[in-house]
């Protein structure tokens, strides 16, 4: 009973000055979400991945104080025959420290097929960013050999496909996700204008998430970055959650307006269905931030995006923006359904500020 009074007393006070609380919430995620291009998603270093000091780690600086970082983990070029000297020639570029071509126990050339294979050895650390600009390179050049038919590979070469990868799905599928989700508004709120709406609250959530993550992970952490799939599986995790909460809000305050109108609907929705979705919120903050406390930086980071955007919605998205934007908007929100165009006389006759 004390939850419910609480909770109405948040709903009224939403009533009493929706525009003010939407337009004031939304700049300061606006505000946050300008922090966005400071996220460093390009990917980081293989030894950069442990928060804690180890033997992997402790072992490539050794190698690098010793021998070219790179020695370990050689790049390999596999081109044909006819241009073995002229890809030779094309390697040897800065970054590079020596290009030979594999040979057999009578140290000739090893010929395969009309193809032949060289180790390119890197002066950085082959897990490092600088060894994967220095692969790029290397393919332009070789590539530009003609007839050479050249290809790259190698451990760094992995890498370097794997982030470029990663970055193309992030392009792809945060868009599909985004657009399947306001599908599934429209069709569950039978509406257009609440589902974009939502959708837009849920997307700037995101983004200021992540403008917050970027001031921390660069400023107070000192993470050295982050992997390409860091910002996807957050968006996923969060839009999936954020519109969760939205759902249970929206889907009761439709049914509230269909017998009292919007404006009364909302705040009995708000209501009813704030403790409940809060105390759901922290939880599943609290259960991502158990994840911090694994020495990864992938996972201490996703642990926190996660808690901080699933709090930012279930206390502010769903708690201030969504019920002052409904009740701002009245049955225009509902458009272009039946419910937009005729509510209960009750609606009207609740326009004036409770309490």
């Amino acid at each position: 009973e004390q939850a419910h009074r609480f909770w109405n007393r948040i709903a009224q006070w939403v009533g009493s000055k929706p525009r003010p609380i939407w337009i004031v919430c939304s700049l300061v995620l606006v505000a946050f979400a300008l922090l966005l291009p400071q996220f460093k998603a390009s990917g980081v270093a293989s030894s950069d991945l442990f928060l804690l000091q180890t033997d992997s780690k402790s072992g490539q600086q050794i190698l690098g104080e010793h021998f070219d970082a790179g020695s370990g983990s050689p790049t390999v070029i596999i081109a044909n025959e006819s241009s073995l000297d002229a890809v030779t020639d094309a390697a040897r570029i800065e970054g590079v420290t020596t290009v030979e071509p594999v040979t057999g126990p009578d140290g000739s050339v090893t010929v395969v097929d009309g193809q032949v294979a060289l180790q390119a050895t890197l002066s950085d650390p082959a897990d490092s960013l600088d060894a994967e600009q220095t692969v790029e390179r290397l393919r332009d050049a070789v590539h530009a050999v003609p007839g050479s038919d050249a290809l790259v590979g190698g451990p760094t070469a992995v890498d370097l496909d794997t982030k470029d990868t990663a970055t193309r799905d992030r392009t792809l599928i945060i868009p599909v996700v985004a657009l399947v989700v306001l599908l599934v508004l429209i069709v569950l709120l039978r509406a257009i204008v609440a589902p974009i709406l939502l959708m837009l609250t849920v997307i700037v959530s995101f983004a200021a998430t992540l403008g917050v993550s970027s001031l921390l992970f660069n400023h107070v952490f000192g993470f050295p970055g982050a992997d390409p799939v860091v910002p996807l599986f957050a968006f996923v995790f969060l839009v999936a959650l954020g519109v969760d909460y939205n759902i249970f809000l929206m889907t009761r305050v439709r049914e509230e307006a269909a017998r009292v109108g919007t404006r009364e609907g909302t705040l009995r929705a708000l209501t009813v269905t704030g403790g409940v979705i809060t105390s759901a919120g922290v939880v599943l903050a609290a259960t991502f931030s158990a994840l911090a406390v694994i020495p990864l930086l992938f996972l201490a980071q996703i642990a926190f995006i996660v808690a901080f955007g699933v709090l930012l919605d279930a206390l502010i998205v769903r708690t201030l923006i969504v019920p002052a934007l409904t009740i701002d908007l009245g049955r225009r929100i509902w458009w272009p359904s039946a419910l937009s165009r005729s509510e209960p006389q009750r609606d009207e006759q609740a326009t004036t500020p409770a309490g």
